[in-house]
């Protein structure tokens, strides 16, 4: 399996765990708007991580370093996911029970997804050009500890971040209701930017080992993983379709975060060679702005 594979699936599928939970919380407490932001502003943040280890690595543009066909793949696939809420949006009535069937489609995209990535894997039509800063993601350190060691720890850390989901999104919710802050706002922003942590420090350390494709690939796969996190706000909100509830802002943080996914997707075409590109000031530029249209859009 690619390191950007493995990036997407397992990294990104486990350090989502805490905010899968923290959106669970916010569905089951009734607030639409809590609940679809925190999928949504997860990937926004983390897209943003990027921009972040962008500073830190300096021997070339992270987006250049790292650049392979998965994770290209994937980030247009990000793309494509989050035009899905956006059209229920535009049909909010339209359900089956409570749930929006378009929230049903998502999950089968994503799985769909793997698919087209593995096929791209075995039988490359397209792949980014070789330069002197390009880094070879087989060049990184073989671990020493076995396997099944490895995978314990892994599996003890998933039910540890998993555990501080609950927590998050409590603590989230009670913030928005003592200050009197948008809650949408609030789990776009404050919860996601505390439960994407792990995602920070993972992509960090990859940067660190020279492991860059596996670090992008954690994030852009834990993004894309993010968006299944929409289909699971809508079956856990149970008073209707989420998107008839959340209201206006949450469809500006949906548009502004695809808009930032659509720019680090062509960050990856264009691999400026040196520094953090124009996707690396764009990005925190758009973030920003979204947050900032979003609570006019209230």
């Amino acid at each position: 399996m690619g390191r950007a594979i493995a990036g997407a699936v397992f990294l990104g599928a486990v350090t989502s765990l805490t905010g899968i939970i923290t959106t669970i919380t916010g569905a089951l407490a009734g607030d639409a708007g809590f609940a679809l932001a925190n999928p949504v502003g997860g990937v926004a943040i983390q897209t943003v991580w990027l921009a972040v280890a962008d500073l830190l690595y300096r021997r070339a543009n992270l987006e250049h370093a790292a650049a392979s066909l998965e994770n290209l793949g994937q980030s247009l696939t990000l793309v494509a996911l989050l035009t899905i809420p956006v059209i229920a949006y535009a049909t909010p009535t339209l359900s089956w029970g409570w749930i929006h069937p378009l929230s049903l489609l998502i999950p089968v995209i994503y799985v769909y997804s793997l698919f087209l990535l593995r096929r791209m894997r075995a039988d490359e039509m397209w792949s980014p050009r070789r330069t002197s800063q390009t880094v070879d993601d087989d060049d990184t350190t073989q671990p020493t500890t076995s396997l099944p060691r490895l995978w314990v720890t892994f599996a003890g850390l998933a039910l540890v971040t998993a555990g501080t989901g609950w927590v998050i999104g409590r603590a989230g919710l009670g913030v928005a209701a003592a200050t009197g802050w948008p809650s949408d706002v609030t789990g776009f922003t404050v919860t996601t930017a505390i439960s994407s942590l792990p995602e920070l420090i993972t992509l960090i350390a990859a940067v660190r080992m020279g492991a860059l494709t596996l670090g992008v690939g954690n994030i852009i796969g834990g993004n894309v993983f993010d968006t299944l996190m929409i289909s699971i706000a809508d079956v856990s909100y149970r008073d209707g379709t989420i998107y008839e509830a959340a209201g206006p802002s949450s469809l500006v943080l949906l548009a502004g975060t695809a808009f930032m996914s659509a720019v680090l997707a062509i960050g990856l075409l264009v691999r400026d060679r040196r520094g953090i590109g124009f996707e690396g000031v764009t990005i925190p530029g758009v973030y920003l702005g979204t947050i900032g249209l979003a609570i006019v859009a209230r």
